[in-house]
């Protein structure tokens, strides 16, 4: 290849996301679907992170974490939906090379963030099941601090350091990004560079964000679970169980389809499912994390429940 050559198919000054495109029939429905999606979302996360600042009784670690989640799922949503809900609306798939790259990099700045702070909340129930008469002691307001930013410097360090790597790629006229939003695999078969240093880093840096802390949150999950099992009544168990059990749901189902997604084969067969299980993990469960919170724990719907009552009186 040529300095001149390198230099024109460098200067990409867009992409264009295929998304759903070979589906122009469903195109109306699908963008009424992922609206109210996007409305649930926002509503149900801005409300928890209301809840939590609002309530001096869920001013506890358990709740900060979970404020730091609603903040995390609000801004994910925000980064892919608006631009899908677009391309519904328009037909117009195009994004530009730096959107594309800076879509990319809080995409993956934000699940980065979101495994470290899955790990961080299982750290919690643990310390809260097999610690309990030390854990007010060991989880401490300047710890709780500490773990939150500690997962958030984590997913912008990784983030940032394979995006700058796409970055310095050389992109071929082949601009066809065949997602719905700009992710790494579809991005990368754009560019006609050598991707193999790309590739290398970017698999190590990503088995150090999802790989650690999945393996840290299962260890974690099995010592709560012996110490459940040595409980002797069944009530201690139950009450043991629920402190956890919507955080294992949430675990459970971001991890199941995050893995469905970078275990299936890179090719075109499997594409229309990369894409389906991409949308449960991107879409899908930030809308259901909220409702899990609010459906399943006592606390957070006295709460809510309280706020309800408050706002009511206002106009009586």
């Amino acid at each position: 290849m040529s300095a001149t050559e390198k230099q024109n198919q460098s200067h990409v000054t867009e992409f264009i996301l295929l998304g759903f495109g070979d589906l122009p029939v469903l195109q109306v429905p699908l963008f009424l679907l992922f609206l109210v999606i996007y409305m649930v979302t926002m509503t149900g996360n801005i409300l928890i992170l209301v809840l939590v600042v609002a309530n001096q009784h869920l001013h506890t670690p358990m709740y900060l974490f979970l404020s730091d989640l609603s903040c995390l799922e609000t801004c994910y949503s925000s980064t892919i939906l608006p631009k899908l809900l677009a391309s519904f609306l328009t037909g117009n798939r195009s994004i530009s090379y730096s959107s594309c790259m800076a879509q990319f990099f809080v995409f993956a700045f934000l699940v980065g963030v979101e495994c470290y702070l899955l790990a961080v909340m299982s750290y919690d129930r643990y310390l809260a099941v097999c610690k309990p008469l030390h854990y007010i002691t060991l989880m401490n307001h300047k710890l709780c601090i500490a773990l939150a930013a500690g997962a958030w410097v984590s997913g912008f360090t990784v983030s940032f350091v394979i995006t700058l790597l796409m970055s310095q790629m050389v992109y071929c006229d082949c601009r066809e990004i065949d997602h719905f939003f700009c992710v790494f695999t579809p991005v990368i078969k754009c560019s006609c560079s050598d991707t193999f240093l790309t590739e290398a880093v970017t698999s190590l840096m990503s088995a150090t964000c999802t790989m650690l802390p999945f393996l840290f949150t299962v260890a974690s999950y099995v010592l709560i679970i012996i110490t459940i099992l040595r409980i002797p009544s069944a009530t201690g168990r139950q009450k043991a169980f629920s402190t956890c059990s919507s955080h294992l749901i949430l675990v459970t189902v971001f991890y199941t389809t995050l893995s469905l997604v970078y275990m299936l084969p890179k090719t075109y067969s499997f594409t229309a499912f990369n894409k389906l299980f991409s949308v449960f993990y991107t879409v899908v469960t930030p809308m259901v994390n909220p409702l899990i919170y609010t459906l399943r724990n006592k606390e957070v719907r006295g709460a809510l429940r309280k706020e309800v009552q408050a706002f009511m009186g206002l106009y009586k």
